[in-house]
């Protein structure tokens, strides 16, 4: 059990605490379960509330809460202290260095010392493992793939020919890296399959969720450049580029040689055509379909797409439509009545003369 003083955990955090700064820390949990002995954290109105509820010794938060009832530790970024903090009471756990036993490994493939290789693993031919790199029960191995040091890749993962996969790379379950992509001639019609001879690329510190798929180039390389990551159920098509510590999230969908910028946040279940090119920073609202290039340091929302302040107006009318039509149907009604009544009083001035 690790044992630290709020102290020694706002040194390790760059905060300050207001309170016992000598009370242990045992543990992080969340406000609702933690209790004597926990670390808690509260950045939203909604947690805030909860903090005078809390059995915790002490809370993690952005600005002092006004109340002398818990101790704080105090912090310029909540969530980066979060972090590492969890990385300190929680540490991954690495299993030790295994040879392979029970693994199917190719003669010409190449696994360094310290890499450690479970059972019902397939390498192929000329592969290269390097130290440091887990590769869990039921992965698949094409030929040529190169894993870099202190890489994970977890159950059931199947990665292509010719990928290279850098350093620090995580891949959660069940992902298919390096698989054909989507390239068919005279569509609806013939189907000519297009053979997909290029490979994918991952750079260093790049984590890739459960089940998400990136294809590999029709020429060339799909590139997952350093430190992005990827979510769960995310689709990534041939020849895509993936900028530096750009973040995916779940069931979002990139269509072939789409190029996404360095630090681009793409929200759930949003779409990107193929062939443009979204710039640097730029932040695409969840459930968005993004038809054409996008300038850097945009938000953008919508489908199609727009500025995320037209879309917000857009919305905000949108909400209106069922009183609008009901207003035109009034007016409609009025402007009925008044066209019956200028009718009746026609007439009868025609009747007068």
């Amino acid at each position: 059990m690790i044992r630290k003083t709020l102290k020694e955990i706002a040194s390790l955090a760059g905060g300050e605490v207001i309170g016992d700064e000598n009370a242990e820390i045992t543990g992080i949990k969340g406000i609702d379960e933690a209790c004597e002995g926990d670390l808690t954290f509260a950045v939203a109105g909604r947690y805030l509330r909860l903090i005078g509820k809390t059995g915790a010794t002490a809370v993690l938060l952005a600005k002092p809460y006004p109340s002398g009832q818990i101790n704080q530790v105090v912090v310029g970024d909540p969530y980066v202290a979060l972090a590492k903090l969890l990385h300190l009471y929680y540490p991954a756990e690495k299993p030790a260095a295994r040879g392979g036993e029970g693994a199917y490994i190719e003669p010409d493939a190449v696994i360094e010392p310290g890499a450690a290789v479970f059972p019902q693993v397939y390498i192929g031919r000329r592969c290269r493992i390097k130290k440091g790199a887990v590769i869990y029960p039921g992965v698949k191995l094409g030929d040529d793939v190169c894993v870099g040091e202190e890489t994970v890749i977890h159950p059931n993962v199947s990665v292509y020919r010719r990928t290279l996969i850098g350093a620090r790379v995580v891949i959660h379950a069940g992902a298919v890296i390096g698989g054909d992509g989507f390239g068919y001639a005279h569509p609806g019609r013939d189907n000519l399959k297009i053979p997909q001879v290029g490979y994918v690329q991952i750079d260093d510190e790049v984590e890739i969720g459960a089940n998400t798929t990136i294809d590999r180039g029709t020429l060339g390389k799909t590139w997952i450049k350093r430190g992005a990551k990827i979510d769960n159920l995310v689709q990534i098509a041939h020849n895509v580029t993936v900028g530096e510590n750009s973040v995916i999230a779940g069931q979002a969908g990139i269509a072939g040689s789409a190029r996404l910028g360095n630090s681009v946040l793409v929200g759930g279940q949003a779409g990107i055509v193929g062939h443009i090119t979204i710039g640097d920073q730029v932040m695409v609202a969840a459930r968005s379909g993004v038809h054409k290039d996008v300038e850097p340091q945009r938000v953008v929302a919508g489908s199609p797409h727009l500025p995320h302040r037209e879309w917000l107006k857009k919305e905000a009318a949108l909400i209106r439509v069922p009183e609008l039509i009901k207003k035109v149907a009034d007016l409609t009604e009025k402007l009925r009545e008044l066209e019956e009544q200028l009718h009746r009083k026609r007439g009868r001035r025609e009747g007068k003369a």
